[in-house]
């Protein structure tokens, strides 16, 4: 991996320094964050008018086709059915106009990366957005990792950092998770870090819980309604007093991963749901409250942010959803 990564971090305090001592082995690069101390309107709960009154809509979705695309609006979330090839071009507006946003009303934009999502960011580091977006002010955090080197193929850094980091031509701030450092040391010290962004007023704060309130987090499913590092069963789905956890025996190699949890990704401001392949398309249906309910919900079905949710679903993922009676 390179070592010209054109972006600068977070330093570590001289009281990390002390509380924790990293391992001499350094990865090849400096983008840790290892501190210590301790909108577009996309929906807005539609409503329906009849009669001379408005009521919620609680019904099945209104659609609107458009050439390769299908749209929708149900309950606090705003749905989009694309071409695959099209999901790169709709995701690059939304985010290109949260970032204005944010940056207009706060100096600053905090995005949330995740897993194979990151690869639908493509047509930002191409112009027009990429000598457009103002870089420097965004500041990149991970809503999870597996406890690997940064090096490692299955690092959620290394893919961000090959397909979408190692593009932008000037620098941004990257806080990324401590490869050094045990999956359980590493959640507490990024815990701590992200703590630190929030006093500083870098990251919002939710006015409702406190927890922080990031501009824009980025995800996607797996075919059991996973996201970040929250599977099914896992106890860290039903952690509430962590805002980063370690993930223990997780179902699909590696075990061990760190996550932010579910109550850190319900304040967000923003959630892009980004979906892709017919084998996610049941979850997708009972995420969406249009298939058979089970006794225990799918980590995605608790999702319920404090802001906007939109979700981005090529064809595939949305296939029985589109099909529904």
């Amino acid at each position: 991996m390179a070592t010209s990564t054109p972006f600068s971090v977070s330093c570590i305090t001289s009281q990390a320094r002390l509380l924790y001592k990293q391992n001499p082995k350094q990865p090849s690069h400096n983008t840790t964050l290892s501190l210590f101390g301790h909108k577009s309107s996309l929906c807005n709960n539609p409503l329906r008018y009849n009669n001379g009154a408005f009521s919620p809509l609680v019904m099945k979705p209104k659609r609107a086709h458009h050439v390769g695309v299908v749209k929708a609006q149900w309950n606090s979330r705003s749905i989009e059915v694309l071409d695959k090839q099209h999901i790169p071009v709709s995701l690059a507006k939304y985010v290109f106009d949260l970032s204005e946003k944010f940056i207009k009303e706060k100096g600053s934009f905090t995005i949330v990366l995740s897993g194979n999502s990151v690869k639908y960011l493509k047509m930002l580091v191409e112009p027009p957005y990429i000598n457009t977006i103002q870089w420097s002010k965004w500041h990149v955090f991970w809503a999870d990792e597996k406890a690997v080197p940064k090096t490692h193929l299955d690092s959620n850094y290394k893919f961000a950092y090959d397909r979408f980091i190692s593009k932008v031509p000037i620098p941004m701030n990257v806080n990324t998770i401590d490869d050094a450092l045990s999956a359980d040391i590493a959640a507490d010290v990024y815990e701590i870090g992200i703590k630190i962004k929030v006093d500083s007023k870098v990251i919002a704060s939710s006015p409702n819980t406190r927890l922080p309130k990031f501009d824009l987090m980025l995800l996607d499913m797996g075919p059991e309604g996973q996201l970040a590092g929250l599977f099914p069963g896992n106890p860290a789905l039903t952690e509430t007093r962590k805002w980063v956890t370690a993930v223990k025996n997780a179902p699909s190699p590696p075990a061990e991963r760190i996550t932010l949890t579910l109550p850190v990704i319900n304040a967000s401001s923003n959630i892009a749901m980004v979906v892709t392949g017919a084998g996610k398309a049941n979850a997708v249906l009972n995420a969406l409250g249009e298939g058979q309910q089970g006794d225990e919900k799918m980590p995605v079905q608790l999702v319920s942010p404090e802001g906007e949710m939109k979700w981005f679903l090529d064809k595939g993922a949305g296939s029985l959803y589109l099909n529904r009676s």
